[in-house]
C-alpha cells in the first residue's frame, strides 16, 4: 500500500506569515527521503494554500510521484496537461468550506467531467475520481473512464472509533466494487494512526492519501517521525 503525503498545509503555515518558509517543496523532499511513496497537492481556485509555483517545483522534483487533486475546471485541466503528473484526482471544490466535504456526485456530472477525464487519459495521466463508497457512483465513475476511484474515508474516520463498524463494511463494500469494475482504488480524507488501519486491512487498497493529521504530528515528532508512525500502523493492519 503507497503513502502519498498531502504537503497542503504546510503553504498554510507558510502563507500566514506571507513569506518563504516553511517551503512546500522541502517538505515533500523530506516525506520522501522518509519512507512516503508520494506526494499530493490540491491547487485550489482560490489559491488558498499551495500555489503554482509550488506545485510546478514538486513536479520538477526527479524520481517523485505526484498526485495533483483538482476540480474539473479548464484552468487545473489545462494546468494538468502542462505538467502531466503521474495521477489526477478530481475532487469537488466550494470556495468557502474549510476542506473537502464529501465525494463528486457523478450522476450530476454529465459531459464536462467525461472531457476532462478523456483528456488528462489521453496524456498518459492515470486519472481518479473522488467518490463516496456507493457502487453506484463507482460504477459510473468506470463509465466515465476512470482508472481509479479514492474512496472518501472522512465520515468513517470522524466517527467515534465504537461506531465505525458501519461505515467501514460501506468501504468494504466500495474497495469491492472498484474491484469489480477493474479499477485502481485509493482512499483518503481525515484519516490518523488509529483510523488508517481499517482501512490498511481492506486489501483492494492500493494507496492512501494523509495531510492534515501528519503535518499536525510532525509539530510533535518531526515529518519523518510522523512518517514512520503512519507507516508502522499501515503495514500492522496490512500484515494482519
Amino acid at each position: 500500500m503507497r503513502l502519498s503525503v498531502n504537503v497542503d498545509h504546510v503553504a498554510t503555515l507558510r502563507n500566514a506569515r506571507g513569506g518563504r518558509f516553511p517551503c512546500p517543496v522541502e517538505a515533500a523532499r523530506c516525506c520522501i527521503g522518509a519512507g512516503a511513496d508520494g506526494i499530493t497537492v490540491h491547487l485550489r481556485e482560490d489559491r488558498r494554500h499551495i500555489r503554482d509555483e509550488d506545485v510546478r517545483r514538486i513536479r520538477a522534483e526527479p524520481g517523485l510521484r505526484l498526485n495533483f487533486e483538482m476540480a474539473a475546471t479548464p484552468e487545473m485541466v489545462g494546468i494538468a496537461l502542462e505538467l502531466r503528473p503521474a495521477a489526477c484526482c478530481i475532487v469537488p471544490e466550494k470556495r468557502a468550506e474549510l476542506t473537502t466535504e464529501g465525494g463528486l456526485d457523478l450522476r450530476a456530472a454529465g459531459a464536462p467531467l467525461a472531457e476532462a477525464i478523456g483528456r488528462l487519459a489521453g496524456a498518459g495521466i492515470e486519472v481518479a475520481v473522488f467518490v463516496e463508497p456507493d457502487p453506484e457512483q463507482i460504477a459510473l465513475a468506470a463509465a466515465l473512464g476512470a482508472q481509479a476511484v479514492e474512496l472518501h474515508t472522512g465520515t468513517y474516520a470522524d466517527a467515534p472509533e465504537a461506531a465505525r463498524g458501519p461505515h467501514l463494511a460501506r468501504l468494504r463494500a466500495g474497495a469491492e466494487a472498484a474491484s469489480a469494475q477493474g479499477l485502481l482504488c485509493h482512499a483518503g480524507h481525515g484519516l490518523d494512526e488509529c483510523s488508517v488501519g481499517g482501512i490498511a486491512a481492506l486489501p483492494q487498497i492500493s494507496e492512501v492519501s494523509i495531510g492534515h493529521f501528519l503535518i499536525g504530528s510532525a509539530v510533535f515528532h518531526g515529518l519523518p517521525g510522523a512518517i514512520a508512525r503512519m507507516r508502522a500502523a499501515m503495514q500492522a493492519a496490512r500484515a494482519a
